[in-house]
């Protein structure tokens, strides 16, 4: 059977009796907006990467009933190990002599947002069109590091073993939300920050830790340094992955991905208190702050682990006036979950967020007798349960026009070979139509 007779055969597959009825869709053969240009290592040995499209989702009321917006993080980029594995042991060994090092490949790209096209008939989706993420003045931006003093950071090396250098303006791109106007919110991990984007992506104001304002002076963005300067003790590459919005575009809700490394790491890897913040979009300011805890990593069932670091919060989407969709993941297996903030305990500018509280939020996983009552979650999807052949790395959550949930894998730029899939689901997951349908 022909490959793209098979790609429809598999998206219009009957689902089994009471079973959720799903959609597998893969990019259109040849697209070239998804294909990143070669690289080629010293010595000459050739890399095809793609680009990753799917490290957030969006769709609004008012677009096209199959047409949704994603966007690609920092560009190819990898750990020490596994550039030694993935490149050579050459580059590898160079990474490793600077202190976090990380490798960048690609250390031009430009982190873009992406509108997306699903033909659901033919089981193929296509990149209609590219905006690269800039500066107010027009200069692109990368995905490399920016200056930071107060949260931990990476050392961006080319594959030379060159130390890349920073830039107040860069962005890693994770979350994104399109208003009516047409201009775009982002979430971003390394500051970690929250930033307001014009139609063509130029970057207008960057909303950062309380105690990061130096960190961006040189920035051409209209620096806000109000978020609380506790988020500032994220741990590396575990900023703000998620971003929703409310229906009356009044409000912006993101969680940190994983908790906070409050007061250090140790902390982090045995931590399940993260927190989930609500952002007056008009007033630029934060109005709420809820706890969210994450799940025993054992119960994902396509990769169970006893490493309470392993789930993560990756994306988040609005069901209607705070009401929220959660998804909350391991590499392989992936949660939905609904939350209403109503019921749980906002504790915004209480003891909680001053880091010289002890014992400190992510030191408390038993909540007994602080008074705090956590958001309460309703499973909507499990993966391992209801898709199991869903693809690893699931970070993007839309609804289309009809109401289906579409849920879109970060490829990670294609550097370990896998591809960006997309998955439209009915059945399981229901939001108010003010959310998706106008």
């Amino acid at each position: 059977m022909h490959r793209a007779a098979l790609v429809v055969l598999l998206a219009l597959s009957a689902p089994a009796a009471g079973a959720a009825e799903i959609a597998r869709l893969r990019a259109a053969p040849g697209d070239p907006a998804q294909i990143l240009a070669p690289v080629t290592l010293p010595g000459g040995r050739v890399l095809a990467y793609t680009i990753g499209i799917g490290s957030g989702a969006f769709r609004h009321p008012t677009d096209p009933a199959d047409v949704i917006w994603t966007v690609g993080d920092r560009g190819p980029n990898m750990t020490c190990a596994e550039a030694e594995k993935l490149l050579s042991p050459e580059i590898g060994a160079r990474c490793k002599r600077e202190k976090n090092g990380r490798v960048y490949p690609v250390p031009g790209y430009a982190p873009s947002i992406y509108r997306v096209a699903l033909d659901r008939a033919a089981g193929t989706f296509r990149v209609v069109e590219t905006i690269p993420v800039k500066t107010k003045s027009g200069r692109p931006i990368t995905g490399l590091l920016n200056p930071q003093t107060k949260a931990t950071k990476d050392t961006g090396l080319d594959l030379a073993g060159n130390v890349l250098p920073d830039d107040p303006d860069n962005l890693d791109l994770e979350g994104i939300v399109r208003l009516a106007d047409g201009t775009f919110w982002i979430g971003e991990e390394m500051g970690p920050s929250i930033a307001e984007l014009s139609a063509d992506g130029r970057i207008l104001r960057r909303f950062v830790p309380a105690d990061q304002g130096e960190d961006y002076k040189r920035s051409e963005a209209e620096i806000h340094a109000v978020l609380p300067a506790i988020l500032s003790k994220r741990q590396g590459n575990r900023g703000i992955e998620s971003l929703a919005v409310s229906p009356d575009e009044a409000f912006l809700y993101f969680i940190v991905q994983n908790p906070l490394a409050n007061p250090d790491a140790k902390t982090f890897n045995a931590a399940r208190n993260t927190r989930l913040f609500k952002f007056d979009r008009r007033a630029g300011a934060i109005v709420g702050e809820w706890v969210y805890q994450l799940d025993d990593p054992r119960s994902f069932a396509r990769d169970p682990s006893d490493r309470q670091s392993d789930p993560r919060i990756s994306e988040l989407t609005a069901l209607g006036p705070d009401r929220l969709l959660v998804l909350e993941r391991t590499e392989r297996t992936t949660k939905l979950y609904e939350i209403r903030l109503a019921g749980a305990t906002d504790i915004r500018g209480s003891a909680w967020d001053d880091p010289a509280t002890r014992p400190t939020l992510e030191q408390t996983n038993d909540l007994a007798g602080t008074g705090i009552v956590p958001l309460a979650k309703t499973l909507r999807l499990d993966s391992a349960r209801d898709i199991p052949d869903a693809p690893e790395k699931i970070e993007g959550v839309a609804f289309l026009g009809d109401g289906a949930l579409v849920l879109i894998n970060d490829n990670d730029f294609g550097i370990r070979g896998d591809e960006t899939r997309i998955l439209v689901v009915r059945g399981l997951v229901t939001a108010d139509p003010e959310v998706y349908r106008k």
